[in-house]
């Protein structure tokens, strides 16, 4: 079992953006003196809870402040940017990290966004999948490039000057390019598949019932099988709301009572999705009533929390469910309690992956062949 960390974040209204993005610094910085393998943060431009505008610039703030840790773009929103500037960002990132970056894509998921960049109407995912191909061509390929789409353009054959390196994309530290992972939102996802047929991995979202996370694994080995390669379960990262404290007590009150991180969390997400029409991701069937999905059901289907023992024996139910992903991916909120929020991740890696990693060291099924 690996541990890793994914933050979207939310943080409540009107909370000093200074602190909010201090917290969220720390709280990565924290991750790499742990050991956490891997670490994950979102994007958004018009959200003033969710204040991260730019996960490149923010896990560039990183780069030479941690040591081991992994960075993702967590997920960079290709259809609100330019495949230029994503290949050219990202690239810079990977070398300001000699390789220490995954490439964390998706087609952007807050509506707010799609209106103030224009693509309320348009086809999100075809511009998702035209952005990433032709970022994938840029870094294949010498200037000077000649791309066009439907959604965009790409060359400079007009302004080139190859003696002095005008008119050239630099290309990644890692060949060809940084591990793609892309952030798996819905039941049944074909997007999953067509992931893993390219050779690219998917992070199950944390927001997920436990049986439309099961969905996922099948289709990643349908996925893996087009691509012509072994599905391992080491590469199915899985995120999941967890709140560890010392007791069950104080975990319970950190995680449920009003105040919680936890319950902002939830409460903004079911605000959007009840507005946005997608509640079907919270529901156990889709004859399920809208009126059922309440805040306190999702937040009890969705969040873990308790001493680490307890959390630990819900996180190995949670595996029965969904299956035997070997990549968990610990989701953070706000430090709306400092201290608290620390000690989560402090007893997740120290106490919590103990106990998993022995329950789970006898398992024996890690692949399906190609």
């Amino acid at each position: 079992m690996r541990l890793s960390f994914f933050t979207m974040p939310i943080h409540p209204v009107g909370k000093p953006i200074v602190q909010s993005l201090n917290e969220d610094r720390e709280a990565f910085l924290l991750a790499d003196r742990l050991g956490y393998a891997e670490g994950y943060c979102g994007e958004h431009s018009t959200d003033m809870a969710e204040i991260v505008t730019s996960t490149v610039a923010f896990m560039a703030s990183l780069a030479y402040a941690t040591n081991n840790i992994r960075l993702g773009t967590g997920t960079v929103n290709l259809p609100n940017s330019h495949p230029v500037r994503v290949a050219a960002e990202v690239a810079m990132l990977d070398h300001m990290l000699e390789g220490r970056l995954n490439f964390g894509i998706s087609p952007g998921g807050l509506m707010s966004d799609a209106e103030a960049f224009g693509n309320l109407e348009k086809n999100r995912n075809a511009m998702f999948l035209e952005c990433i191909n032709m970022v994938l061509d840029i870094w294949a390929n010498d200037p000077p490039y000649d791309l066009k789409g439907d959604y965009y353009e790409v060359s400079t054959g007009k302004t080139r000057i190859p003696d002095i390196g005008q008119g050239e994309v630099m290309k990644p530290y890692q060949k060809p390019h940084p591990p793609i992972v892309g952030t798996a939102v819905a039941p049944f996802s074909k997007g999953v598949t067509a992931m893993a047929a390219r050779g690219w991995e998917p992070l199950s979202a944390n927001f997920l019932l436990p049986k439309w996370v099961a969905t996922h694994w099948q289709n990643y080995v349908e996925g893996c099988q087009q691509g012509g390669r072994p599905a391992l379960y080491e590469n199915w990262r899985v995120a999941k709301n967890i709140c560890v404290a010392k007791d069950r007590e104080t975990a319970r009150r950190y995680a449920r009572d009003p105040g919680s991180p936890y319950v902002l969390y939830y409460n903004q997400l079911l605000t959007k999705f009840r507005r946005g029409g997608r509640l079907n991701l919270f529901k156990q069937d889709q004859d399920m009533p809208d009126e059922a999905v309440t805040l306190d059901y999702v937040l009890d289907e969705l969040v873990i929390h308790g001493d680490a023992e307890s959390v630990a024996d819900q996180l190995l139910a949670f595996r029965e469910v969904t299956g035997p992903f070997e990549h968990l991916v610990y989701a953070g909120h706000d430090w709306t309690d400092v201290d608290l929020g620390r000690q989560s991740m402090i007893l997740m890696a120290e106490k919590v992956m103990p106990i998993l990693e022995e329950a789970t060291k006898s398992e024996t099924v890690a692949s399906i062949p190609a």
